[in-house]
Formats: C-alpha cells, sequence, structure tokens
C-alpha cells in the first residue's frame, strides 16, 4: 500500500533518493518553498504506507497499470517517499491552466502507477480551479515520458528551442510543450495547433513564448 497526501516543508529532507533520476530537474530550497506556499494544492507526495494520506492498492495498480485508491486514511509514523509531483496555475483568460513544474518517481517504485495517479490528481485540481487545460514541459529525448503522457492524454503542442541549457561542453535541448484539455474546455480550443499545423513538433517557439 502507498499513500498520497500533501507536501510538507519537511518532505525536502528525503527528496535525494527521488531526485537521482537523471531526468529529474532540482532545485534550491526556495523554489520548493514557494510552490508550497502559493499552490499547496497542487503540491503532493506518495510514501509507503504508515502516513497520513489516501490509500493505495499497489498490487492492483501494478496488474491494472494505474491506481485503485480506498478512500481511506492511513496513520502512524510516515513511510519513505516514493514519488512527488509539482504545480501550479497560471495565465489568464482562456490561458488560465494548470502546470506541471516537476513529477518523478523513485526508480524503485516505477511501474505502478504511481504517476498517472500523480497526475490525475493534479488535473482535478486544475479543473476544480476552473482551467482550460494542463501543461508540461518534457525534454524531447525523453521518450519514456512522452509516452507516458500520450498514454493519458496529454498531445505535443509545440516544440521550445533549447528550454533545457546543456551543461559545460554540452548542447542545449530543445523541450516538447505538451498539453490536455480539462472539460471546461468543450471545445478544445487550447489544444488547437497553432498556424493549422499539424504536428506539434513542427510548431517551434523560444523559451520567452511559453511565459504566461
Amino acid at each position: 500500500m502507498s499513500l498520497l497526501r500533501p507536501f510538507s516543508a519537511l518532505d525536502l529532507f528525503e527528496f535525494n533518493a527521488i531526485n537521482l533520476d537523471v531526468w529529474t530537474e532540482t532545485y534550491g530550497v526556495s523554489y520548493y518553498l514557494s510552490y508550497l506556499m502559493h499552490w499547496g494544492d497542487l503540491f503532493s507526495v506518495v510514501e509507503s504506507a504508515g502516513g497520513d494520506g489516501r490509500e493505495v492498492n499497489m498490487s492492483a495498480a501494478s496488474a491494472q497499470g494505474g491506481t485503485s485508491s480506498t478512500g481511506g486514511f492511513g496513520g502512524g509514523e510516515g513511510g519513505g517517499l516514493m514519488g512527488y509531483v509539482m504545480g501550479k496555475t497560471e495565465g489568464r483568460g482562456r490561458d488560465w491552466h494548470g502546470h506541471v513544474s516537476a513529477i518523478t518517481v523513485s526508480p524503485q517504485h516505477r511501474r505502478l502507477g504511481l504517476a498517472s495517479m500523480m497526475m490525475d490528481l493534479l488535473e482535478k485540481v486544475s479543473e476544480q480551479e476552473e482551467g482550460w487545460f494542463v501543461d508540461l514541459f518534457v525534454r524531447q529525448s525523453n521518450n519514456l515520458a512522452i509516452g507516458l503522457y500520450e498514454s493519458l492524454g496529454y498531445m505535443i503542442y509545440r516544440r521550445v528551442r533549447g528550454y533545457y541549457g546543456g551543461g559545460p561542453g554540452e548542447k542545449d535541448e530543445d523541450a516538447f510543450d505538451m498539453r490536455k484539455a480539462l472539460p471546461r474546455d468543450q471545445e478544445q480550443l487550447s489544444i488547437q495547433l497553432p498556424g493549422g499545423a499539424t504536428d506539434g513538433r513542427d510548431v517551434v517557439v523560444g523559451p520567452e513564448d511559453t511565459v504566461f
């Protein structure tokens, strides 16, 4: 069993094992605390059974490729962190949306449906906030993550040139801006590709064009 609960500042002391993933972007403490202060409803963690959160049946999740929530609450000592999702709301008018700033699952807890569960929670909160869509950025080379997001209903909306800065001697890497329309957007205008394009990979913008 695992538990889904809101993030707390103390969780920062347990991030290391999760953030070892090469695909996971890491930030300073102040960055995480800023999200906790402004968008606490969109910042959640999954931990092994023993904490206070929504229970998730891990065996069912593994067998079905998804998650099964009992709707109950655990108690007692908290368990180890298995993953987290961090998001925010931003934009104005029809650009008002939920954004996935970071999501990751520790290597030993993958293929259990935890990422899907956390994405579902973020989408539901974004819907409650009356967002039109949810978006995220992913490295163009991260095919595994792209496949996961596509299976959850996301589509490549555009390519962001040089979004991920390279280290010393390394080239910058493009990102895919992926989107999923929320129920409020019944006409799905938020995922219509700009300029009549048929493939979001061909819609190239700069990082400055992604600021809402």
